[in-house]
């Protein structure tokens, strides 16, 4: 879009069409459970339904693996109905 290849359009329902198929392959595809537990929240809001977490000294736990980071950003959101929000025009 922003070398004028595709239009705003074309580009708004194909990040919808990713949107979709991701939230598909996470709901049904994707067994793996994870665990994490953070040293600090440093900061977070709630803003249009969005949850923003910021984190810090976090880690990381799967059955048998431990990962540790030192910041992370954490965004949610309801998935159910994203696409309604967003109009689509022909």
């Amino acid at each position: 879009m922003s070398y004028n290849q595709i239009s705003a359009n074309v580009a708004m329902k194909v990040l919808m069409q990713y949107d979709k198929a991701v939230n598909n392959a996470l709901a049904t595809r994707v067994k793996t459970k994870l665990n994490f537990k953070s040293g600090k929240l440093n900061t977070y809001r709630f803003c249009d339904n969005v949850w923003t977490f910021m984190l810090s000294d976090v880690e990381f736990r799967e059955v048998q693996e431990l990962v540790r980071v030192n910041k992370v950003k954490i965004v949610a959101c309801d998935g159910k109905g994203v696409g309604s929000r967003i109009e689509e025009k022909d």
